[in-house]
């Protein structure tokens, strides 16, 4: 039977999971470890308290944390009280955070503390503690950040919080007046194909967009994808691709509950700690971008780990090296290594290789489409997918829905790729100027309205350029205002307290003036040279 129809939902599939899987390791973070029946009972104590505070269908809830079992429990909490959730990028800084927020008129926040020397409650603060920011009339701020005004409550994943937010023990508290047959009764209201999530891609236009996608369609397409990755129970999976990803979310923690493997997040890619992870754990599956399977294979202490148990890879990008898919079937002994690929908009997942394809076929393509998909390559190479995990919409923004999914359901992917006779899909180019830094996809157009807001920059261009460690990095071709001296350290430097880290150019070259054609179009051909 389709996860879709057997489950319904995602906490449905919680509650299933639990009866299934009762006493099996869900949930592993350190010390902390979770069988499925408590994994369970905490998300519907978390689901508790968010029924306290107020959270009702439909209202968005998001998760700005890295990965941990906490995030795993306040996201499907807030999923099993009905809540949409609205998962927020860790690299953000405190104004994309407050974008995010407001865009979406998040009513709940679950924030991390402070993470890798960053406190993001002050970021936020710094971000949204003025005015609502709307630039017109809105509600009465409620909550505690002025600048975000349909924020009621701010729940720190810590002891410890300032005193106008809630700790993440006095939040769990609040709900437990709450009984069970309340958290029942409003799981039961959700429908399948009511949102689950709205996650958020970088925009071409230079704000991020948040696709809509529905339990349905995240069920349907993950337990596709756990099937033909070969996902079983008993499996231990250790979650290096960040959850605020649909990937790391639905490949890791979705697929998990589907088949009965234990999710082992992995908060900072560090290759030494995933290293003594993978040993520790008996790590049997690990996706991941091509360039942290990489740093693994070459790092100097990986012959002091037992990597033995690790039996399923699956990894993705415009090109994986077949070097790479031989060292890990070789080297380390993978029995299954596969490629996929997905966007946001279709739910994560397009298509994906088998088990048994060859080392060439994982190597120089994506794999055939899921199921109930339909690819086609258009007159101008652009790759289309059509199916029942093409988004319903961006939020709240038909203008950009229309731009992106036709009228007759084709979601225009804005890659360029080719088909294969035995229906293999190739990712040649991108019709679009992204380019993707180390995993996460960077939009020039974004990154230029940022370098803009800089005093002495009178115009920006961005590309992204190769690099051996990362994939592609963004190269800034920068007008300065006349009479100034800035200096591309000092441009770098600025922008890394303006973006997140992977939108940073590493690289910048001033020029005198950017080549642009007759409708004022800049040339990034003439650019890239």
């Amino acid at each position: 039977m389709r996860a879709d129809l057997e489950f319904g939902s995602i906490p449905a599939l919680v509650t299933q999971a639990a009866r299934r899987y009762g006493e099996r390791e869900a949930v592993v973070e350190g010390r902390t470890r979770l069988t499925f029946a408590q994994l369970a009972k905490g998300v519907a104590r978390a689901a508790a308290a968010c029924l306290a505070h107020g959270v009702e269908p439909g209202d968005r809830v998001a998760v700005w944390a890295p990965n941990t079992a906490d995030w795993v429990v306040a996201a499907l909490g807030a999923l099993s009280a009905g809540g949409v959730l609205v998962p927020l990028n860790t690299r953000f800084k405190g104004a994309e955070a407050a974008y995010v927020l407001r865009r979406t008129r998040a009513r709940l926040l679950f924030v991390t503390g402070t993470f890798l020397g960053t406190s993001y409650v002050a970021a936020l603060r710094r971000a949204a503690g003025g005015t609502n920011g709307s630039g017109g009339p809105g509600p009465v701020p409620t909550g505690p950040l002025p600048g975000l005004p349909y924020l009621r409550d701010v729940v720190v994943l810590a002891d410890d919080a300032p005193a106008d937010f809630r700790t993440w023990p006095q939040f769990l508290a609040a709900g437990d007046g709450v009984g069970d047959a309340a958290v029942r009764r409003r799981i039961g209201e959700i429908r399948p194909g009511d949102p689950s999530d709205i996650i958020f891609t970088s925009g071409t236009t230079g704000h991020p967009k948040g696709a809509v996608v529905s339990h349905a369609q995240t069920l349907r397409v993950y337990g596709v994808w756990s099937r033909l990755a070969g996902l079983t129970e008993g499996d231990r999976y250790l979650v290096v691709n960040p959850f605020f990803h649909t990937f790391g979310y639905k490949a890791g923690i979705v697929a998990c509950l589907l088949r009965g493997a234990t999710i082992v997040p992995q908060p900072v890619f560090d290759p030494a700690v995933v290293l003594a992870n993978l040993a520790a754990e008996h790590i049997t599956v690990l996706p991941g971008p091509p360039t942290v399977l990489t740093s693994l294979l070459d790092h100097p202490d990986r012959g002091a780990h037992d990597l033995s148990a690790l039996r399923v890879v699956v990894t993705g990008a415009a090109v994986v090296p077949l070097e790479l898919v031989e060292r890990l079937r070789g080297e380390l002994g993978v029995a299954t290594v596969l490629t996929a690929y997905g966007l946001t908009e279709a739910t994560g997942t397009v298509s994906m290789c088998r088990p048994t394809d060859p080392p060439e076929v994982v190597a120089a393509t994506c794999g055939r489409p899921l199921p109930g998909t339909e690819v086609r390559i258009a007159a101008d190479g652009e790759v289309l997918v059509r199916g029942y995990h093409v988004m319903s919409g961006y939020f709240e923004d038909p203008v950009a829905t229309a731009g992106a999914v036709d009228p007759d359901g084709w979601l225009h992917t804005g890659d360029i790729g080719s088909l294969d006779e035995a229906g293999n899909l190739r990712i040649t180019d991108r019709v679009k100027d992204m380019f993707i830094v180390g995993g996460f996809n960077a939009y020039p157009a974004e990154i230029e309205r940022v370098l803009r807001r800089h005093p002495d920059v009178a115009d920006a261009a961005v590309i992204g350029v190769p690099d051996p460690r990362l994939g592609e990095v963004g190269k800034a071709f920068v007008v300065r205002r006349p009479d100034t001296a800035l200096t591309a350290d000092a441009l770098i430097s600025w922008s890394r307290r303006e973006m997140a880290n992977f939108k940073v150019p590493r690289a910048v070259e001033f020029v005198a003036e950017l080549p642009r054609n007759a409708s004022g179009k800049v040339l990034k051909r003439a650019l890239r040279g």
